[in-house]
């Protein structure tokens, strides 16, 4: 059943994570590099302070466009407000949140540590696994 399975069987530990200092046209092309849609942002000390989405990235292209700036630091274009989960919960609980938001990628939390990101594909893998 699917409320059995848990994030962490399905997450991926390695992964992109951004600081706030962090150049933003390099944290678009670390992002495009390593072929994902989005990083957490993390402080000096690792706790979550935003997240850099490939949505958050189209400002940056916005903003060169029309007002010839070329960049600035990613906690200017990150969303601060970061819905994560924890590496125990159910792949179920992760699908509706996947459902009932645009986030394509959630940071995974284990003992309030970042540990990983679950995407929707993520889900969807464990879904076709499981059945």
């Amino acid at each position: 059943m699917l409320h059995s399975v848990e994030v962490k069987d399905y997450m991926s530990a390695s992964l992109v994570h951004l600081t706030p200092e962090t150049d933003v046209l390099r944290a678009i092309h670390l992002l495009l590099e390593n072929n994902v849609s989005g990083a957490p942002v993390t402080d000096k000390l690792g706790n979550v302070v935003g997240f850099l989405s490939e949505k958050d990235c189209l400002q940056v292209a916005m903003d060169a466009g029309y007002h010839e700036e070329w960049g600035g630091n990613v906690s200017e274009y990150m969303t601060p407000e970061v819905i994560t989960v924890d590496a125990d919960a159910s792949i179920l609980d992760v699908a509706r949140i996947f459902r009932n938001t645009s986030f394509k990628s959630l940071p995974v939390m284990d003992d309030n540590r970042l540990a990983g990101q679950i995407t929707r594909s993520d889900v969807l893998r464990a879904f076709q696994e499981i059945r």
